[in-house]
């Protein structure tokens, strides 16, 4: 695991992952990542899954300052934690 890269997902989510999704496994999985400063808890499955891609092709030293540099702001604005509809995220079930 690494500092920076798309969050860790429970195992049984693995079948339920697009060719597409399934990318965000070609980098190290990180505690934070451009999802999580894009939204977090409060951004849809989908969303998160197009940040994570976008990481992925994107992926540099500048970015990952970047990320590092929301990250906190985040942290002390407390934003992005809770969904609509839950208090942390809702069940992923897959996207086609």
């Amino acid at each position: 695991m690494s500092l920076i890269g798309p969050r860790p997902l429970l195992p049984e989510y693995l079948d339920l992952y697009t060719p597409i999704q399934k990318r965000r496994h070609l980098v190290k999985p990180g505690i934070t990542g451009w999802a999580q400063v894009n939204g977090r808890n409060a951004i849809s499955w989908r969303k998160k899954f197009e940040y994570d891609t976008w990481y992925v092709e994107n992926i540099s030293f500048i970015l990952d300052l970047k990320i590092i540099a929301l990250t906190v702001l985040k942290v002390l604005k407390s934003e992005g934690i809770n969904s609509d509809n839950a208090v942390t995220t809702e069940k992923f079930t897959g996207i086609n």
